[in-house]
């Protein structure tokens, strides 16, 4: 413990050591995540949910496209200027994660533009909106119910700017949207209704006016689309350019596709050995029954999280400290379940609620779930330790309690995901699964399907995969329920990038591992090595390996061919 602490005390100074530009990138870092809160796209994703400002609302009219171009311009002149000499190696490390920052933020301007090409992106500004402020459990204050409302009242407004901004909008997009509005008159009627007599007063009064204009809006939007569908375009890939670009400059990722692809199938056939080794050692054994209700599912739920922390703190796997808040399953409300499927049914509270418990809702136990909540429904660990404990919940509350503010509001999928997915099989190899029959098969099935999401990612994005052959390839050969492969497929198409974070992170992560293994020798500690990483978790792993090891050999190869940013090239990306 004294050790830890020691290299804590360290990393702590040196992030007080003074040089140069050493405000200056402070004050560009806080400025810019002060930006980001007002101008990053609402996600269906868990793990870019931010704070908002007060009275914040969605806002995608062409100035404030426009807007965001030039504050961008402005802000990577800012670092343009900064000097880096003098500048410690974790300073450096924090002036790459800005330029990763700055460069996500043209990627979703100018290359994937979901803004301009995807109607399902409308989707999530509006209801993925509202379903963000209603994630943190009750009670419902006044100012929360105010802000219920806003997001209600803001949708025709943003779906007023969903039509003049869609003019390259993709058909399988298109359909995606109208399928995911098919119903939306019913549903958000009902979550009004479930929720006015849980507001205040005021708020209870104004949601169901609220709701219906919502509603006639975002049906006016469906029947535009479903116009308009036939003369759409078909493609929907970002095109190899495009893919490069995030690679090289967002994820900071050295391979190229064919090598993503090449370490995906590869990945897969280890993911399938492992689950016939799996089934052979089981074989004979019955199947995980389903949990009678909600209840024994949420008391196993927090049995089997208080054990895990015992379980890495008495192998020295990773250090727990009891501030760390719990993550816990909560009952699926009336007023949430009509918003599934518009985004993750989780609450990893924030930065600035940090001793608030993070949840996972949870709909009743019952054959007819899809593929996560299925296998939850058996044994709450394999998604316990990639959502909680030490995964998303755990790793971002460290993340956000960091002395580095620059860290505490990065994110990057191929860092977060990766961890939490290496989890899952370190855990697994650690012995967490042995007392219970076939929960390590799941780890498995869950191994195989993060591989076959590479094949997914990189097919789709080069536009050798439509959405519905990507579906119907991951139901065939995970396997999964069609329903889990379609939103799957779909969300794969809309983000490309995001789905080989898994499998991708996890192989980095390895390769970091055994090359901190051979350099520190002796001196090695599977747990220090572990506590930098989760603190440090919102960082790319190749910042990661400089920082830690002073290895810069795949931020070298991620620079050898510089991608550069959409606004040099005279044309338009695919799509």
């Amino acid at each position: 413990m004294r050790a830890r602490l020691l290299v804590a005390g360290l990393a702590a100074a040196l992030f007080a050591v003074s040089f140069a530009g050493a405000d200056e990138l402070q004050d560009l870092g806080r400025d810019f995540w002060s930006w980001r809160a007002v101008y990053q796209p609402v996600s269906d994703d868990d793990i870019p949910r931010i704070e908002r400002p007060e009275g914040w609302v969605p806002v995608w009219t062409r100035a404030s496209i426009e807007k965001r171009r030039r504050d961008l311009a402005a802000f990577e002149e800012r670092l343009g200027r900064i000097d880096a000499t003098g500048m410690p190696v974790a300073w450096k490390v924090d002036r790459r994660l800005l330029r990763s920052a700055f460069a996500r933020v043209r990627w979703e301007l100018d290359v994937e533009r979901g803004w301009e090409r995807n109607p399902a992106f409308y989707v999530t500004q509006t209801l993925g909106a509202l379903l963000d402020v209603l994630l943190p459990p009750p009670p419902f204050s006044k100012a929360r119910g105010t802000r219920i409302l806003r997001q209600l009242e803001a949708i025709p407004a943003t779906i007023e700017s969903a039509r003049g901004n869609l003019v390259p909008a993709a058909a399988p997009f298109a359909r995606l949207a109208i399928a995911a509005l098919a119903d939306v008159r019913p549903r958000l009627h009902k979550t009004a209704a479930e929720l006015a007599p849980l507001l205040p007063p005021e708020s209870a009064k104004e949601i169901a006016a609220a709701a219906e204009k919502a509603v006639a809006s975002l049906e006016g939007f469906r029947d535009w689309l479903g116009n308009r569908a036939p003369t759409l375009r078909v493609q929907t890939a970002v095109g190899r350019e495009g893919y490069l670009y995030f690679l090289r400059n967002v994820a900071l990722i050295p391979e190229t596709p064919e090598e993503l692809l090449a370490m995906g199938r590869q990945e897969w056939a280890r993911a399938v050995a492992r689950e016939t080794m799996e089934e052979t050692r089981d074989a004979g054994l019955p199947a995980l029954p389903l949990f009678a209700d909600q209840a024994a599912q949420i008391a196993r739920g927090d049995e089997d999280e208080a054990l895990v922390r015992q379980f890495l703190e008495r192998r020295k796997i990773l250090t727990v400290p009891g501030a760390v808040r719990r993550y816990r399953q909560r009952p699926l409300p009336a007023y949430l379940a009509p918003l599934a499927g518009i985004g993750e049914m989780d609450d990893f509270a924030s930065p600035s609620r940090l001793s608030d418990e993070a949840w996972r809702y949870i709909p009743v136990p019952g054959p007819g779930l899809g593929y996560f909540d299925l296998s939850a429904a058996r044994d709450p660990r394999p998604g316990l330790v990639h959502e909680g404990v030490p995964g998303h919940a755990f790793q971002l509350a460290l993340s956000w309690a960091h002395e580095d503010p620059i860290r505490r509001h990065y994110y990057d999928s191929g860092a977060n995901e990766g961890i939490a997915f290496y989890a899952e099989e370190m855990l697994l190899d650690a012995g967490l699964f042995d007392d219970r029959p076939r929960a390590r098969g799941i780890i498995a099935s869950y191994m195989r399907l993060r591989a076959l999401r590479v094949e997914v990612d990189v097919q789709l994005a080069l536009g050798r995969f439509t959405i519905d052959q990507a579906a119907d390839y991951l139901a065939r050969t995970v396997p999964m329920d069609a329903a889990s492969a379609r939103e799957e497929a779909a969300a794969f198409a809309s983000t490309p990038g995001q789905a080989i974070s898994y499998q991708i992170g996890k192989v980095q992560i390895l390769r970091f591992l055994a090359d901190a293994r051979r350099e520190r020798g002796e001196k090695f500690s599977l747990r220090d090595f572990h506590d930098f990483l989760w603190k440090n978790g919102n960082v790319p792993i190749a910042l990661l390996r400089w920082e830690y090891l002073g290895l810069d050999d795949e931020l070298v190869r991620v620079d050898r061919v510089p991608v550069p940013p959409p606004a040099a090239r005279p044309e338009r990306l695919p799509g």
